[in-house]
């Protein structure tokens, strides 16, 4: 039984923290205390009381502890004062720093990647999604094969890294890891030859497909209920969304497409998750139409936006060759008036921006209609002459395509239809295999 088959204990959810966040002038644009309110909502996503947060800034990372001695004492401190049982640690500790820091602190040590690994492994709810986070976990964990936690010995359950040595993850050797890890790996191919099965079956027919990315907590999830009717969780909360959700839903012009709700995104997202993801990410990198929402409430934004179009860079779905993409300015709802605005007129020069609020419903219908003028957009007009009786030609045109224009002459029916390429493609082709 794996770490993530295993309810979390005490230890993980309401255990007492000190949240350290080494300053080393980065930031992703974003000031220490940004990064500070991001690590503790990360926390707080899976219970975890965060009662003090540092930064401290480091003119270099000590190889040994990443911190200089006396910010370790500083924080060592802290953690006694607030009788904490875990360090959190919002950067990258090398195995050697966090079997250091341990022992300084006496405390659970877990750095950035961890905390967000911990975060999936207690949220992925379908059988993909606990394959992707677990093979996540054990690659990130298959470096960290240390005993550094000296004073809770005994055998315990919980999530990942703060289930304590005693859980059977962390006694494993890195062969027994290797092995693991490649067994996970052939559930995902196939896993991913089913996705992929499904995906080619969505392409056959003629629906687009509407992805919508976004930082974590940026409202994905609420927009997407607000599109299609759904009840997909959505609270103020990181990461409350993890597994893929697609529904169909219609749009002006378009009878059927199908919207995907996927995971959030964040700042240095963990390469190992990226790569365990890339599977159900792929849903991104194949849509039509990309909607990245945005959270212009909160006061990164922009460092935000740059880091949905680095991980979107990363799996494949950016630059050149990458389908359109439309960025929902979302939350305009708790903006004030005059910077309410300022923001429309700005997306009023762009024909990229729609400005929404998931919560009230607000511009969605405006969304709507941008969405399926940037799927139309590459649709030309079509004459077609169709025998008077052909209904089921007829009935394809009227689902698949904008019919502008009928005119009956006989047996012959005279239409003029707006489609795609593809869908052109599709028509003729089914044609050709009904005359033969």
């Amino acid at each position: 039984m794996s770490g993530f088959d295993r309810p979390a204990d005490d230890l993980a959810r309401g255990a007492r923290a000190i949240l350290a966040y080494p300053d080393l002038g980065g930031g992703g644009g974003r000031s220490a205390e940004a990064r500070l309110d991001e690590a503790a909502g990360l926390a707080a996503a899976i219970g975890i009381d965060v009662r003090d947060r540092i930064a401290l800034r480091l003119r270099a990372p000590k190889a040994a502890t990443l911190f200089g001695s006396g910010q370790v004492e500083q924080i060592a401190t802290l953690a006694r004062m607030a009788e904490a049982e875990l360090v959190i640690v919002d950067g990258a500790v090398t195995p050697i720093q966090q079997r250091n820091l341990e022992k300084a602190f006496a405390a659970k040590v877990i750095d950035r990647t961890g905390l967000i690994l911990e975060i999936f492994g207690e949220r992925a709810a379908t059988a993909e999604g606990r394959l992707q986070v677990e093979l996540a976990h054990l690659d990130y964990q298959a470096g960290r094969l240390v005993r550094s936690w000296t004073h809770l010995e005994r055998q315990r359950g919980g999530f990942g890294f703060l289930g304590g040595p005693g859980e059977t993850q962390i006694e494993a050797d890195r062969r027994l890891i290797r092995d693991r890890m490649a067994r996970l790996r052939r559930e995902l191919e196939t896993v991913a030859r089913t996705r992929g099965l499904h995906r080619d079956r969505r392409q056959r027919a003629p629906w687009p497909v509407i992805a919508l990315v976004g930082y974590t907590n940026a409202g994905k999830s609420t927009l997407f209920n607000r599109m299609t009717g759904a009840d997909v969780m959505a609270e103020d909360l990181l990461f409350a969304t993890l597994d893929p959700t697609m529904r169909q839903i219609a749009l002006p012009g378009i009878d059927k497409a199908i919207l995907s709700d996927t995971v959030g995104f964040v700042s240095d997202l963990p390469t190992q998750l990226v790569a365990a993801f890339r599977a159900t990410l792929e849903e991104v990198i194949s849509a039509d139409l990309i909607i990245h929402v945005r959270d212009l409430a909160h006061p990164d934004s922009d460092a935000q936006a740059v880091d949905v179009d680095r991980v979107l860079a990363e799996i494949g779905a950016g630059g050149e060759g990458a389908a359109p993409r439309i960025e929902a300015w979302n939350k305009i709802d708790l903006l004030p008036p005059e910077q309410a605005e300022a923001l429309a007129n700005t997306a009023a020069r762009r024909d990229d921006v729609v400005l929404v609020s998931a919560l009230t419903g607000e511009g969605v219908d405006t969304l709507r209609a941008a969405a399926s003028a940037r799927l139309t957009a590459a649709n030309r007009v079509r004459h077609v002459d169709l025998d008077s009786a052909d209904g089921a030609a007829l009935a394809w045109l009227h689902a698949h395509g904008e019919v502008l224009a009928s005119t009956a002459g006989g047996a012959r029916l005279s239409i003029d239809v707006r489609l795609s390429d593809a869908d052109w493609r599709r028509f003729n082709a089914h044609r050709v295999a009904k005359a033969s």
